[in-house]
């Protein structure tokens, strides 16, 4: 017994110094093997015996000699090897269906997004159409001789963290859907992982790694507003995987109704239908869902842009509203960053005047208590990116998992 205990310990103590190894390449960039120990305390003896499995397994490779050493035979440096293994991140949005997939040094092997009315097609519908999006991703995967580390489903609304069942969708008027068990079935029972998470959480991990700021309060917008806290560099999920349903917050109890039944919460002053519906009449071509989300803002950009002062008023009141919210998260969470994404930090530059006042104004702390607001450059992409760096996150903590090439 104590044996195998020695064994057991011994493979837990070697994983582990893999996912060391390979975590420092990754984040520090090339290295020489020397470096590497010197710098992470392991000895040279064990880092290169940890570099040549990790060269086995295709998550490192050989670079070029190490030009740093002024004196003696150079060495070789190594790298990640970001050709042999991807994630794959997948959104349903009230609006559009979206896919990539990373490979292991972030880089783009394949992305696309569909405009789909999803409220009205339905869950059957949808899944369908979704099933067939990530199968073009595994596909184009497997045509560069990838291996899949894993896929994640990124879903507007409740979701259970143990079971990953969405509970409650609102805008989409799902509820009680086991999303995961219905892709499988779509997608042949595959061999990867799949799992699901809530879309505002899988883009708060993509600001995360895109600003690197330990304490950090997303929010991302399109019809639902959603939202994502980082608290000392950790995601806070909740007790059962429900938190960052901020655009439920009751801020306009006599204001206009809800897809979640209920009256006045945020997103209904913030959300991108509230600012349509100041700023549009009810023909207007930017309504339709049917249009790519992108080029409907495009239109908003144009119109503010001339100076069409009914655009601009819309975006005024949006970007008050959203300061009047952003004041509750600051006052309750003091973050160093409070992040604009989705169709916020699009129309960025007409919101953040107003927001910041509203802030002003609203944040007990002096100075607003120190946070900044500033735009995210990843778009609507940021949910499936999130979800594709989740998959490729799990290779880093065990280098194992996959295998050899």
């Amino acid at each position: 017994m104590v044996i195998r205990g020695v064994a057991a310990d011994h493979v837990a103590l070697r994983r582990n110094n893999l996912s060391v190894v390979l975590r420092h390449v990754h984040d520090l960039g090339p290295r020489s093997r020397a470096r590497i120990a010197e710098e992470t305390g392991l000895n040279k003896a064990t880092v290169s015996s940890l570099v040549a499995e990790l060269v086995e397994r295709g998550l490192l490779r050989e670079g070029s000699a190490d030009s740093s050493r002024a004196l003696g035979r150079p060495g070789q440096l190594v790298e990640v090897d970001g050709t042999g293994v991807c994630g794959i991140g997948a959104e349903i949005n009230v609006e559009y269906l979206a896919v990539v997939a990373l490979d292991l040094t972030g880089n783009v092997v394949h992305e696309k997004r569909v405009p789909a009315d999803v409220a009205h097609l339905g869950p059957g519908t949808t899944l369908d159409r979704f099933a067939d999006l990530v199968r073009e991703a595994v596909d184009a995967v497997d045509a560069r001789g990838g291996r899949l580390a894993g896929v994640t489903l990124a879903v507007p609304g409740l979701v259970e963290g143990e079971t990953g069942e969405l509970k409650l969708a609102p805008n989409l008027g799902w509820n009680d859907l086991s999303v995961a068990k219905e892709m499988r079935a779509r997608l042949g029972e595959p061999t990867y992982p799949l799992q699901v998470d809530n879309e505002a959480n899988l883009a708060t991990l993509a600001a995360y790694a895109e600003l690197r700021e330990h304490d950090l309060v997303l929010l991302t917008g399109a019809v639902g507003v959603g939202g994502g806290v980082v608290s000392g560099g950790q995601l806070l999920r909740g007790a059962h995987g429900y938190s960052g349903e901020v655009g439920h917050m009751p801020v306009a109890p006599a204001g206009q109704p809800c897809g979640c039944g209920r009256t006045g919460c945020w997103e209904t002053v913030v959300g991108l239908t509230a600012l349509l519906r100041q700023a549009t009449d009810a023909d207007d071509p930017v309504r339709d869902p049917e249009l790519d989300v992108e080029r409907r803002l495009a239109a908003i950009v144009e119109r503010a842009e001339a100076g069409d002062v009914r655009t601009l008023d819309a975006l005024n009141d949006v970007g008050t509203w959203l300061g009047i919210g952003g004041a509750i998260l600051v006052n309750i969470l003091n973050p160093a960053v409070l992040v604009l994404g989705g169709y916020f930090a699009v129309l960025g530059p007409w919101l953040e005047a107003p927001l910041a006042k509203a802030l002003r104004e609203r944040v007990l702390a002096p100075d607003g208590g120190g946070c900044r607001v500033v735009r995210s450059d990843l778009g609507f992409g940021a949910a499936v990116r999130g979800g594709a760096q989740i998959c490729l996150d799990q290779v880093f903590a065990d280098p194992t998992q996959l295998g050899e090439s």
